[in-house]
């Protein structure tokens, strides 16, 4: 794992195609250290979560190639590497876990980011029923000491179909439901991929609940007494 930080330290100076072009040999073994990687990570979630299994590194890793045909920014390359650990990997939509290398802002993390119409609804759906069981998996001393609480974009006001004074309105206002944590370049260096495992374990509660509210179609959300 020598090979990551360094790379996506002088691509972040050297931004453009001349340069790597010149350092495609640099970038590919970067790419398979971090495919590696990835790889222990996923065996190691799959001991304690079923969805990822039989998930292959290649179906979670995401291109380094920016799409910058609608942008302003205009830059070649993400300056880091990233990765959806969830059913059917980076295309799937169900919650899972990202983990995400860049010099300096390394993180890992999960939950649902954008999630469609369809699947914040149901998510609310079931905050609605029972959001005693989510204020649990985020209460616990555990979570809140790696992942410090929920976190994403919040509506100003309360979401269509639920009154202003809904007692768990604090919940139904979020329009993404992730958590995050930072960490040390030093992990990446050292391969230290159990790291990552033991944290994500501490999130599976809360990608469970997550995906037990996807899972609904007419009936109503199951509420655990």
């Amino acid at each position: 794992m020598e090979s990551i930080i360094p790379f996506l330290k002088e691509l972040t100076r050297n931004n453009n195609r001349e340069w790597f072009k010149g350092q495609k040999n640099r970038y590919e073994q970067s790419r398979k250290e971090f495919e590696l990687f990835l790889e222990s990570i996923i065996a190691g979630i799959g001991t304690f979560d079923s969805q990822v299994a039989g998930l292959v590194a290649k179906d979670a890793m995401f291109r380094i190639y920016r799409d910058v045909r609608f942008s302003k920014d205009k830059r070649p390359y993400k300056t880091h590497y990233g990765a959806y650990i969830a059913e059917n990997g980076r295309k799937g939509s169900k919650a899972g876990y990202y983990l995400h290398i860049e010099p300096g802002n390394c993180f890992l993390g999960g939950g649902l980011f954008r999630p469609e119409t369809e699947q914040l609804k149901k998510v609310r759906q079931q905050i609605d029923y029972d959001a005693a069981s989510l204020r649990q998996i985020l209460n616990e001393a555990e979570f809140r000491n790696v992942f410090g609480g929920l976190q994403g974009r919040q509506l100003k006001t309360a979401p269509r179909d639920y009154p202003k004074d809904h007692p768990d309105i604090d919940l139904l206002r979020y329009k993404d439901f992730l958590a995050t944590h930072f960490f040390d370049d030093k992990i990446i260096a050292d391969g230290d991929a159990q790291y990552a495992v033991d944290h994500f374990k501490v999130m599976k509660p809360f990608v469970d609940y997550l995906n037990d509210a996807l899972l609904f179609e007419d009936e109503e959300p199951k509420v655990n007494f």
